[in-house]
């Protein structure tokens, strides 16, 4: 429903944009995708996930990063959806958050944190929020209903239910009958563009539209025509479908759940999920191509979505954010799914549109973090700036454990700038009211190192660093598939303690510090 408002009020807010004592703040269209890795075109080269691929259809996405700062070294907090989206939308870390794992509510564990669209909705935006923004469910209270000026929009996928296969390309007359989830939502948010234009363009009152895409998470259901961009002669298996050589077992991460749906349960057999296990090379050629040809399909959604923003006249004025929850294994280092440190599965796209200071396409080599999107945001938009949170920020409800990417729009060799992002996974326990394993994962510019350590829960939180179950050292200017763990390698060893100490001094520790 568009809005009416008299050629009066108009006319006085134009005298007081004029005036300068209204300041017309930009929008923001916030576009999330789940689990998807880096195979966008704009990231081919090194910071590729695999260097095999073939080459990937993008357009939407490619062009949005034609003119966006591109940040091809983004790495999340965990390699899980509910707890990197926390860490994204709180910009507190998990030791802060105390969410590891799908379930635990942040606000009722970590804080009552101030979110990224709760922060724009104490400033006066409409914030909109539909699909997958927070983890649905328990997990954020039911999407966080405090976070959102509108009630919250959720498109049902009618297939995963009525079909259980991991793999399904839908003809489509079928989709014509039956809408897939995906382009359910992409209409949904193409209606809420049309309904905020007026006031977003004019200024009276700015829009935050949150859009979360499910695909390419599974189940793989997509239009079928997306396949024909990648033939099966054309693909070819991961060149190291096999476990790193070293690999402490409490690394590993067991993908024997890929074979519940009807599809796969040809392949559930004893072994299934094991370290060196692998599926036979035509399955595994068919999961890769469904999951290429989800990327392919949400990249056209995306591209539905940001194109009403030009029909709509606010493409001059709309702030563009796009992000991927984290990687995914397709087969490399033998695995599938997330839920492990290596770098398929915590390197995750981000992209960052800000009209009149990215149009020309900015790329960026720095290490990011996804904690950096929210100062990110509030600085474009011309929000009040973050300050850095202070340590045990449990009762601070608006700071940043983040730093404002924004410099690097302008600069994006900036010098002073972090190098080193640190991830991290819980195993055994859930990390917040049992016991559990965590790993900690620390990237810098050449090598990752994690450390496997018990963890004290609730009320502590504390790892016990004395209490080591595994450690991992990849080389990445030798081995940048980390097929080798290094850490017990002689050669590496004053490198280690040196990874050691400053993984435990944590990101307050080693990261240059400036207000945000």
């Amino acid at each position: 429903m568009y809005f009416r408002y008299s050629s009066r009020s108009m006319v006085k807010l134009w005298v007081l944009l004029c005036l300068g004592i209204v300041h017309a703040r930009k929008n923001v269209l916030f576009l999330v995708s789940d689990d998807m890795r880096p195979n966008i075109g704009a990231y081919d080269g090194p910071d590729y996930p695999s260097p095999v691929h073939p080459k990937m259809h993008t357009p939407n996405l490619d062009a949005l990063a034609a003119r966006s700062l591109l940040l091809k070294r983004a790495y999340v907090s965990v390699a899980l959806c509910s707890p990197s989206r926390t860490a994204l939308l709180t910009s507190r870390r998990p030791e802060t958050s105390h969410i590891w794992c799908i379930g635990p509510y942040f606000r009722q564990y970590g804080g009552n944190f101030t979110t990224l669209p709760e922060y724009f909705k104490q400033n006066g935006y409409r914030t909109i929020g539909m699909g997958k923004i927070f983890h649905p469910g328990s997990s954020s209270g039911g999407d966080d209903p405090v976070s959102w000026t509108d009630p919250y929009t959720h498109a049902d996928d009618d297939y995963i239910k009525a079909d259980n296969v991991l793999i399904e390309a839908v003809s489509e007359e079928r989709a014509k009958a039956r809408p897939l989830q995906d382009q359910l939502l992409a209409e949904y948010a193409i209606q809420a563009i049309k309904e905020v234009a007026p006031k977003g363009k004019s200024g009276e009152k700015p829009f935050f539209l949150a859009v979360g895409f499910r695909k390419p998470h599974i189940t793989w259901n997509f239009p079928a025509r997306f396949k024909e961009y990648y033939p099966l002669e054309s693909l070819r298996l991961p060149p190291n479908y096999y476990a790193p050589v070293g690999i402490p077992e409490i690394a590993w991460h067991s993908f024997v759940n890929l074979t519940i749906f009807k599809d796969m349960q040809p392949y559930h057999v004893a072994d299934t999920g094991h370290i060196n296990f692998t599926f036979p090379d035509q399955i595994t050629l068919e999961m890769r191509q469904a999951y290429y040809s989800c990327i392919s399909y949400i990249d056209y959604e995306l591209g539905r979505v940001i194109a009403e923003l030009d029909n709509q006249g606010l493409t001059n004025n709309t702030i563009i954010s796009f992000w991927g929850d984290h990687g995914w294994h397709l087969g490399e280092n033998g695995e599938w799914e997330k839920m492990t440190n290596f770098e398929a599965a915590t390197h995750a796209p981000m992209m960052i549109h800000v009209p009149g200071v990215t149009d020309h396409g900015v790329v960026t080599e720095k290490i990011t973090e996804f904690v950096d999107l929210y100062p990110t945001l509030v600085e474009a938009a011309g929000l009040p700036k973050l300050d850095m949170c202070p340590p045990n920020s449990q009762n601070v409800s608006l700071c940043t454990e983040g730093t404002s990417m924004v410099p690097l729009m302008t600069n994006p060799t900036l010098d002073d700038w972090k190098n080193v992002a640190f991830s991290e996974y819980s195993r055994v326990g859930n990390g917040i009211e049992t016991d559990s394993v965590i790993g900690y994962s620390m990237r810098t510019e050449e090598y990752r190192y994690t450390e496997w350590v018990n963890f004290t829960a609730m009320p502590i939180y504390k790892p016990l660093w004395d209490q080591q179950l595994g450690a991992e050292l990849y080389d990445h200017m030798k081995d940048p598939e980390e097929n080798y763990n290094r850490v017990d390698d002689p050669a590496y060893k004053d490198l280690r303690v040196e990874l050691s100490r400053n993984l435990r001094l944590g990101w307050r520790g080693v990261i240059p510090h400036r207000r945000v």
